[in-house]
């Protein structure tokens, strides 16, 4: 079976990846599972916190996506990152300013997180067609402080922070800047004007959750997930996968940018299914909304809930607004969202 493009679907997942790991140690708490972004590894007094990831479906910022993508997956357990690894797999014909340039965004990444890069592999190689990093990211923090998804319950609160789809949106305006600059209107008006596609461009400046995610677990959480391929959809249907509950997101209550509407629009991409690296999923306790959306005003990061954790019965639905009657009244419907698939990026992929 010849497979398509994009991150395996979960059952495929289950079957030939993890379903193949039979060794088990003592020392790890937290093993590779649906919708689980970190591996927690007993040190005694501390849980020490990993996570890999590549970046393949940009050349635009790469080695300042690598930093963040997996400082995200340990700040999405309530933690500092502390180290990251760089493997660089590099095409054929890159010059000696192409590797500075990935480095000197790294560099800068690294330092506005707070994280050092300890480590990693540079290689040029004619296995690829565009350059590819796989970062691998390290945390500590006290044993058992860790947040998790285990942890969810019905009648929690689903948060997102900042907006969706800031990562595609940031990939589609500098990849394809010309093509969104050059698309018309049926009245010959541009699609998008040039300060919105410099906006769309400066959404890299905001993929890192590690502020809400730090500040988040120190008011405590039901569990945590950045929204990186599948979009907001896709990771709420995983983190009920590891909890076993159902959801109900409120379409009209997801925060989106008109600057990702309109690229979206012209990509025929769906944002609610679009990597979205700068919005974290929190699961709120009933009793501490107030507490976490104060937390989230201190740290500076805007933040709204978007749905709530339902009994597993209920599924894991999304409520849409639709007219009822000729007259105009609205009504609800509940749409069940489905596991994730390959990410809506990958249409824009040529």
């Amino acid at each position: 079976m010849i497979l398509p493009t994009g991150k395996l679907d979960s059952d495929l997942l289950k079957q030939i990846v993890f379903d193949k790991i039979t060794y088990r140690s003592e020392d790890v708490r937290v093993r590779p599972g649906i919708g689980e972004d970190c591996a927690l590894i007993d040190f005694g007094d501390y849980d020490c916190v990993m996570s890999t990831d590549p970046i393949s479906s940009t050349v635009s910022d790469i080695g300042r996506l690598a930093i963040h993508i997996t400082c995200n997956d340990i700040a999405s357990n309530g933690i500092q990152p502390l180290g990251i690894m760089l493997a660089c797999m590099l095409p054929e014909g890159t010059t000696d300013d192409d590797v500075a340039e990935i480095m000197d965004q790294a560099a800068t990444a690294a330092a506005e997180v707070g994280v050092e890069i300890i480590g990693g592999h540079t290689e040029i190689t004619p296995s690829v067609g565009q350059p590819l990093i796989v970062s691998t990211a390290i945390g500590k923090a006290p044993a058992g402080t860790s947040q998790s998804g285990n942890d969810m319950e019905p009648g929690d609160f689903i948060m997102v922070t900042k907006s969706i789809g800031l990562e595609g949106t940031a990939i589609m305006a500098s990849d394809h800047e010309e093509e969104i600059r050059q698309a018309k209107a049926e009245d010959g008006s541009r699609l998008v004007g040039d300060e919105e596609i410099e906006t769309a461009k400066t959404m890299f400046d905001l993929v890192s959750v590690v502020p809400e995610g730090v500040a988040a677990g120190k008011v405590g959480t039901h569990g945590m997930h950045d929204i990186t391929e599948g979009g907001v959809l896709g990771a709420i249907w995983e983190m009920c996968q590891i909890s076993g509950t159902g959801a109900e997101v409120w379409e009209e209550a997801v925060p989106i940018q008109p600057e990702t509407e309109k690229i979206c629009r012209l990509f025929h991409v769906d944002p609610l299914r679009l990597i979205s690296s700068g919005s974290m999923i929190i699961i709120v306790p009933k009793a501490k909304r107030t507490e976490m959306e104060e937390a989230m005003k201190k740290a500076g990061v805007a933040a709204a809930v978007i749905g709530i954790i339902k009994e597993e019965s209920e599924g894991i639905c999304m409520a849409k607004h639709t007219l009822t009657c000729g007259s105009g009244c609205m009504g609800r419907i509940r749409v069940k969202i489905d596991p994730p698939y390959a990410d809506e990026i990958y249409k824009t992929c040529r």
